[in-house]
């Protein structure tokens, strides 16, 4: 096969040989792609850019088995995403979806576009020193997203059980909906069930799936802290059941939230 540009971010990447890297890159063109970067560890490789969370195009050549990456361009470098805990865990959350969904060698259109756009979200939650709240509602959001493009969309619109549509009467703390992960939403708080929602949480989950994060008046995102949270363990449970386990990185984003309970500080606090 002649040489061909290639472009797609890199979800992860691990030694291979002395001074090689093996990458999972994902791309519209070919889902997920096992690529080697010959040289890649050394200090003053071209490849050295070749990281995590790096969106490359690339000249990729080989015949048969592993292709070699030739050369590369960076086109986006995500980097700043390591400098908040929240916003670095939430970003490979996002990135562990998509290698635990998307099948190697298969076109996925838009899946790299949305992942990208996510990655953009937290990006601006760093550069403007967003509460740490965006992170978990963007992560939450991305999540949702991008599982129902690879076609394990949760399903919101009717009770898995009594087919009736899923219209929570906000206001009326008394109303449950149930979380059945091998089945889907159902209405009422259900024995057994992974997680319960009341009105006003099954509403915003609802809202999740419009392009942009449910927000007040004043701009400020709907939710506390701790609905945000619930809403996260509804996402690792239809993860966990669907993809075989949650993402790691869910547990590092939720552990990420933890010393600020400890210490009392007030919620969704940027640390300085």
């Amino acid at each position: 096969m002649a040489d061909h540009l290639l472009e797609g971010l890199v979800l992860s990447c691990r030694p291979l040989g002395e001074n090689d890297r093996l990458l999972t890159l994902l791309s519209d063109a070919e889902g997920l792609t096992r690529l080697a970067a010959p040289g890649a560890r050394r200090p003053r490789s071209s490849l050295a850019a070749a990281v995590p969370l790096t969106h490359l195009r690339l000249q990729v050549g080989g015949r048969r088995g592993l292709r070699r990456v030739r050369q590369l361009q960076v086109l986006r470098a995500y980097g700043q995403l390591g400098e908040r805990l929240e916003t670095l865990a939430a970003a490979q959350a996002l990135g562990e979806i998509c290698l635990q969904m998307v099948a190697s060698e298969a076109p996925t259109p838009g899946m790299l576009g949305l992942l990208l756009m996510q990655l953009g979200r937290l990006e601006g939650v760093v550069k403007e020193r967003t509460e740490r709240l965006e992170a978990l509602a963007i992560a939450v959001q991305g999540g949702l997203q991008l599982l129902a493009l690879g076609g394990y969309a949760l399903p919101l619109q009717s009770c898995c059980r009594s087919g009736e549509p899923l219209s929570p009467p906000v206001g009326n703390w008394e109303w449950r909906c149930s979380l059945l992960p091998n089945e889907g939403m159902a209405i009422g708080a259900v024995p057994g069930a992974r997680v319960v929602l009341n009105a006003s949480e099954l509403a915003l989950l609802q809202r999740l799936m419009r392009a942009a994060l449910p927000r007040r008046r004043d701009g400020e995102l709907m939710g506390p802290e701790p609905v945000w949270m619930h809403l996260l363990a509804l996402l690792e449970s239809w993860c966990g059941e669907h993809l075989g386990r949650p993402p790691r990185a869910f547990r590092l984003l939720r552990e990420s939230f933890e010393p600020m309970h400890a210490s009392g500080s007030s919620r969704g606090t940027t640390p300085p």
